[in-house]
């Protein structure tokens, strides 16, 4: 997951950051959709009342092609030049 410091800069009403890092590891084995909705939520919630920064997430996982053996996805494909 990469985020943007105003995710891990946000604060609750007594100053607290966000504690990004327990939070998301209940969402960890989501996918990447649902787990951007639950952190948004979830920041939501955190900050009572106006946010004054922006928020950036994005959430990747590896898709395995359901044709292919995953040890064929390991090895290097050259690349063909056209004429």
């Amino acid at each position: 997951m990469l985020y943007t410091d105003g995710v891990s800069e946000t604060r609750d009403r007594t100053g607290t950051f966000y504690p990004l890092t327990q939070r998301i590891r209940q969402w960890a084995s989501a996918p990447p959709r649902q787990l951007l909705d639950h952190l948004h939520h979830d920041l939501r919630s955190y900050v009572h009342g106006t946010r004054d920064d922006d928020l950036a997430a994005l959430a990747t996982h590896r898709v395995t092609p359901c044709d292919r053996k995953p040890a064929e996805l390991d090895r290097a494909v050259p690349l063909q030049r056209g004429h």
